[in-house]
């Protein structure tokens, strides 16, 4: 039983990561109705940006966590404004898949030379501290993550609901043409949209970055994993992409401890061809389903 409860504990924990993943995906998602395939670059990038301020600069990762942020907020919004919106004016939607897809490929193999294809982590002073709770030995480095996700997760969604901009986001994402007959510049709110989803993707990476080994080649496992929790838990919803990362993270846990690690890609891509068949918007639904 202790066994049990310790791998649902690390579960919860685990899915606290992908839903701070998961939730820059969803909002890109929801609200330009487009499938970012660079998203897991911004999560890579994130965990190298945080290597190299530890490693190199002497920054504790949560100390740099902030400007990180405002990095991929710029580099995502500047990618979405000279490059995806042209690629999408002169093309079609599918447009955008290609373009993510090419900049994917192309960050990737420029963090494979700077950084080598080798296996890297951040293990700062206080990366093996154990707390003690009865039976259960909870990861320090893995509760606090958790709780900067949620923190993170919350003020997004306040973010969304209450500030000026978040309002406008959601205007433009129910109806593109309503809130431009209104004054909305609307490729100025796409581009600030993918830099909050491109900002939340690298602090993912920061946070895994002391959590995991990580490569240049894993941003795809990172994007499927966003697409997998934002299918659970709706698109659109940082509530969602929090529900949909733990119950993720719980089964991911439960695979590797009574299946064995090798089956857990499967068991997350079989619970993903199960929702999309029973309920295809998600546990939550689409928080934008109206204007589809």
């Amino acid at each position: 039983m202790s066994t049990f409860i310790q791998t649902v504990v690390n579960g919860v924990l685990f899915g606290g990561i992908l839903s701070i993943a998961a939730v820059g995906f969803s909002l890109i998602f929801g609200v330009m109705n487009v499938i970012n395939l660079a998203h897991g670059v911004f999560v890579i990038g994130g965990a190298y940006a945080a290597l190299v301020a530890w490693s190199t600069l002497g920054i504790d990762p949560l100390l740099a966590l902030p400007v990180i942020m405002a990095l991929g907020y710029v580099l995502g919004s500047q990618f979405q404004r000279h490059v995806m919106q042209p690629a999408v004016r002169r093309g079609n939607p599918v447009a955008a898949l290609l373009v993510t897809f090419g900049f994917a490929l192309v960050v990737v193999n420029l963090l494979t030379v700077w950084f080598s294809s080798a296996v890297r982590n951040i293990s700062p002073s206080y990366a093996f501290v154990n707390l003690r709770l009865g039976d259960l030995s909870i990861d320090a480095v893995r509760l606090v993550c958790f709780g900067i996700g949620l923190v993170m997760i919350a003020a997004l969604s306040l973010f969304m609901r209450r500030s000026r901009l978040g309002r406008v986001i959601r205007a433009t994402a129910q109806s593109e043409l309503g809130a431009r007959l209104c004054g909305v510049d609307s490729k100025g709110v796409y581009a600030a949209t993918f830099g909050v989803g491109s900002a939340f993707g690298a602090a993912s990476g920061v946070l895994i970055g002391m959590m995991l080994p990580f490569t240049p080649a894993e941003e795809t496992l990172w994007t499927v994993y966003a697409f997998i929790v934002v299918t659970l838990g709706g698109v659109g919803s940082p509530a969602g992409a929090m529900l949909g990362g733990v119950l993720m993270g719980v089964a991911a846990t439960l695979t590797q401890t009574y299946l064995g690690a090798v089956y857990t890609n499967m068991v997350m891509f079989l619970i993903l061809l199960l929702m999309l068949l029973v309920r295809p918007h998600g546990i939550l639904g689409s928080a934008f389903r109206a204007s589809r």
